[in-house]
């Protein structure tokens, strides 16, 4: 039996990310006897064991912002060299996969992917203006473009965008089904009554607009003082939001979840998902609460694509707080239904992750033979 193919994927760490989650997402529906992911990382993950469980392997290099531009291009090169069976380098940093395609071309790699999850970066002036420089090494070192949407696309590629294959940010819609079993069990777990219940998920950072959320809930806390906020995740700014927070003098209605594993089952215990991003590609935990029935508020800076027709999403102006405020203070609970046209329509809409998965195989496959 011929060994499986192995392909490299480089990412600052694997945790709990829209891109790493879609990355795992696609490495447990392959067939692994055919296919298997390693990682080039610079800092530990929380799926790093569940990687190595799977077959994979993670290594490691500094981190550019720990040893700067020369040493980490030096790390680079060196890891490259050293490491000369891989076929497919298929790199998740946006602009930064500059640097990477282009050490790994130079050591031989034969097929280099580069991929946006993203339609704007983060960081001060210098940081944007170093992306850039490393974007510029894209175009010529990369041989298949890929993105997780148009708008994705044009960010990263620009006008080369057309060139780019959209790759769906898959789930396992199954496991997001709505259960009124699981909605009492996670509210129970959180000491939730009857209550309105807002969540939010992702990073703390400047992309998720944290202070704006926090800042519409206390005004609708005004009207609706039994209402809950659900913030699950982690990052730099979490520490900011929670004196924010304290400030507002609300933090017996904030609860922080920091990261967690069970998303799928926290979501059912959310009545209204908002989502007010600076920016977007297409976020993986919008196509979740879709799956799960969740009506959604979501900035108008964030790209069509993700509605999926459901009737869950309403697209509103970040410069229109009363609105937010307004929509938040009239939101009525109404039961979950439809669920099996859901699953329908993320079927037939590209975001079953088993067809994502099955057609990234055979297009490693292809480029391997």
């Amino acid at each position: 039996m011929s060994k499986p193919i192995r392909v490299l994927h480089v990412v600052v760490n694997m945790n709990r990310g829209g891109a790493e989650t879609l990355i795992m997402n696609l490495y447990r529906n392959l067939d692994r006897t055919k296919v298997q992911f390693d990682f080039l990382t610079c800092r530990e993950g929380v799926f790093d064991v569940e990687i190595k469980e799977l077959g994979g392997k993670v290594h490691r290099i500094p981190y550019i912002n720990d040893v700067g531009h020369f040493e980490y291009i030096r790390s680079l090169n060196q890891f490259f060299s050293n490491n000369q069976d891989y076929t497919i380098v298929h790199s998740h940093l946006n602009k930064m996969s500059g640097l990477v395609v282009r050490a790994a071309k130079r050591n031989g790699v034969r097929y280099c992917i580069s991929h946006s999850h993203n339609t704007g970066g983060e960081g001060s002036f210098l940081a944007k203006a170093y992306k850039w420089y490393s974007g510029l090494y894209i175009p010529s070192n990369s041989d298949f473009t890929f993105s997780c949407s148009e708008a994705a696309g044009k960010w990263l590629f620009g006008s080369k965008s057309k060139d780019a294959i959209i790759l769906n940010n898959g789930i396992e819609p199954e496991n997001f089904q709505y259960s009124s079993k699981v909605r009492m069990m996670k509210r129970k777990e959180l000491g939730i009554g009857d209550q309105l219940v807002i969540g939010h998920v992702g990073r703390f950072t400047k992309q998720k607009n944290h202070k704006f959320l926090i800042e519409i809930f206390a005004e609708l806390l005004n009207r609706r003082p039994d209402a809950i906020l659900l913030l699950c995740g982690d990052g730099v700014l979490r520490k900011e939001i929670e004196n924010r927070v304290d400030e507002l003098n609300i933090r017996n209605s904030v609860k922080f979840l920091g990261v967690r594993s069970d998303i799928h089952q926290l979501l059912q215990a959310f009545d209204v998902f908002i989502f007010p991003s600076l920016h977007e590609g297409l976020p993986v935990t919008l196509i979740e609460a879709q799956s799960a029935g969740i009506p959604c508020l979501i900035s108008k800076e964030i790209t069509n694509e993700v509605d999926l027709g459901l009737e869950l999403m309403k697209f509103l102006d970040l410069s229109n707080r009363d609105l937010w405020v307004q929509e938040l203070k009239e939101f009525k609970v109404q039961k979950n239904k439809r669920i099996a046209t859901r699953n329908r329509v993320l079927r037939e809409k590209g975001y079953d992750i088993r067809k994502t998965a099955e057609w990234l195989q055979d297009f490693y496959l292809a480029n391997t033979r």
